[in-house]
């Protein structure tokens, strides 16, 4: 079994090799919106990313503390709205377990620790986007009990 913990300085050149893995996906499925090879952070973004405190990102490492998959998060909390209540939310970013050693639950590991920690900082809710393009994340996803809250949809012209 695999240890989570918060991502560190260390990580990030392991992190920007499954950020490509994660990007790559988006760009087989959907190469008319996504750029690839490509990564969502450079190496600065990511730094900053790592220090914020609302942006915790965790990470499965193996015994020889090699990162086998991670988990971007960002919390959010609604305050003061017209509409909407003020719940404080875990939005799951981003979730990649190497391609190379997928099916061996790391990921089910990670979103049952992030979906802990969430209860831990009084989240509300944990919720996450995930394109339609992708269907072993949607089959996943459901497969760990997320059912949809909202979706989008599009129109090219």
């Amino acid at each position: 079994m695999n240890q989570i913990r918060r991502a560190e300085q260390k990580d990030i050149a392991r992190l920007l090799e499954l950020l490509q893995q994660v990007n790559m996906v988006h760009h087989n499925g959907r190469p008319d919106l996504f750029k690839g090879p490509a990564t969502k952070y450079t190496r600065e973004q990511l730094a900053a990313v790592l220090e914020n405190e609302n942006t915790p990102v965790f990470v499965s490492v193996n015994e020889t503390d090699v990162m086998e998959g991670y988990a971007f998060c960002q919390l959010k909390q609604m305050k003061n709205d017209t509409i909407l209540t003020d719940i404080k939310t875990l939005y799951l970013d981003d979730l990649c377990v190497d391609e190379k050693i997928r099916g061996r639950h790391i990921g089910k590991e990670l979103l049952d620790y992030v979906t802990e920690f969430a209860k831990n900082v009084g989240c509300y809710n944990v919720t996450l986007n995930v394109w339609s393009c992708n269907e072993a994340a949607l089959c996943f996803y459901e497969k760990c009990g997320l059912v949809p809250q909202k979706i989008g949809m599009e129109k090219i012209l």
